[in-house]
Protein backbone atom coordinates (compact mmCIF):
# COMPACT_ATOMS: atom_id res chain seq x y z
CA UNK A 1 0.00 0.00 0.00
CA UNK A 2 1.34 3.36 -0.99
CA UNK A 3 1.38 6.37 1.31
CA UNK A 4 -1.44 8.11 -0.54
CA UNK A 5 -3.63 5.01 -0.23
CA UNK A 6 -2.92 4.81 3.49
CA UNK A 7 -3.85 8.46 3.97
CA UNK A 8 -7.13 7.98 2.09
CA UNK A 9 -7.96 4.88 4.12
CA UNK A 10 -7.36 6.67 7.41
CA UNK A 11 -9.33 9.74 6.30
CA UNK A 12 -12.21 7.55 5.13
CA UNK A 13 -12.18 5.66 8.41
CA UNK A 14 -12.46 8.81 10.54
CA UNK A 15 -14.80 10.76 8.22
CA UNK A 16 -18.10 9.42 9.65
CA UNK A 17 -17.08 10.24 13.22
CA UNK A 18 -15.88 13.73 12.38
CA UNK A 19 -18.91 14.43 10.21
CA UNK A 20 -21.31 13.26 12.90
CA UNK A 21 -19.55 15.34 15.55
CA UNK A 22 -19.61 18.51 13.48
CA UNK A 23 -23.19 18.09 12.31
CA UNK A 24 -24.50 17.25 15.77
CA UNK A 25 -22.73 20.21 17.38
CA UNK A 26 -24.07 22.55 14.69
CA UNK A 27 -27.58 21.18 15.06
CA UNK A 28 -27.48 21.52 18.83
CA UNK A 29 -26.32 25.14 18.59
CA UNK A 30 -29.10 25.92 16.10
CA UNK A 31 -31.89 24.16 17.97
CA UNK A 32 -30.98 25.33 21.48
CA UNK A 33 -29.53 28.74 20.71
CA UNK A 34 -30.45 30.42 24.02
CA UNK A 35 -29.60 27.44 26.22
CA UNK A 36 -26.20 26.95 24.58
CA UNK A 37 -25.21 30.59 24.31
CA UNK A 38 -22.57 30.16 27.01
CA UNK A 39 -21.02 27.09 25.39
CA UNK A 40 -18.71 27.63 22.42
CA UNK A 41 -19.43 25.73 19.21
CA UNK A 42 -15.80 24.62 19.04
CA UNK A 43 -16.10 23.02 22.45
CA UNK A 44 -19.23 21.13 21.47
CA UNK A 45 -17.74 20.06 18.15
CA UNK A 46 -14.44 18.96 19.67
CA UNK A 47 -16.05 16.89 22.40
CA UNK A 48 -18.60 15.35 20.02
CA UNK A 49 -15.91 14.40 17.53
CA UNK A 50 -13.72 12.89 20.23
CA UNK A 51 -16.60 10.82 21.57
CA UNK A 52 -17.50 9.58 18.09
CA UNK A 53 -13.89 8.72 17.28
CA UNK A 54 -13.60 6.83 20.57
CA UNK A 55 -16.69 4.76 19.71
CA UNK A 56 -15.38 4.17 16.19
CA UNK A 57 -12.09 2.85 17.57
CA UNK A 58 -13.89 0.76 20.19
CA UNK A 59 -16.06 -0.77 17.47
CA UNK A 60 -12.97 -1.54 15.41
CA UNK A 61 -11.33 -3.28 18.35
CA UNK A 62 -14.46 -5.09 19.48
CA UNK A 63 -15.62 -6.45 16.12
CA UNK A 64 -12.25 -6.51 14.28
CA UNK A 65 -13.64 -4.40 11.47
CA UNK A 66 -15.25 -1.11 10.73
CA UNK A 67 -18.60 -0.25 9.21
CA UNK A 68 -20.85 -2.14 11.65
CA UNK A 69 -24.24 -0.64 12.38
CA UNK A 70 -23.73 -1.18 16.11
CA UNK A 71 -20.62 0.98 15.93
CA UNK A 72 -22.52 3.76 14.19
CA UNK A 73 -25.35 3.52 16.72
CA UNK A 74 -22.79 3.77 19.54
CA UNK A 75 -21.31 6.85 17.84
CA UNK A 76 -24.72 8.54 17.78
CA UNK A 77 -25.37 7.72 21.44
CA UNK A 78 -21.89 8.91 22.44
CA UNK A 79 -22.38 12.20 20.58
CA UNK A 80 -25.79 12.75 22.15
CA UNK A 81 -24.52 12.02 25.66
CA UNK A 82 -21.49 14.22 25.17
CA UNK A 83 -23.60 17.13 23.95
CA UNK A 84 -25.99 16.68 26.85
CA UNK A 85 -23.11 16.53 29.32
CA UNK A 86 -21.40 19.65 27.96
CA UNK A 87 -24.60 21.64 27.59
CA UNK A 88 -26.99 20.66 30.39
CA UNK A 89 -24.99 19.06 33.15
CA UNK A 90 -26.13 20.57 36.47
CA UNK A 91 -22.71 21.99 37.43
CA UNK A 92 -22.75 24.21 34.35
CA UNK A 93 -25.48 26.46 35.73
Amino acid sequence: MEAADLIWHVLSFFAPALGLGLISASGAKLLWRRELAAVAWRTLARDSCLAAVAMLLAGLLLWSGDGRMATYAAMVVACALTLWWRAWWPWRR
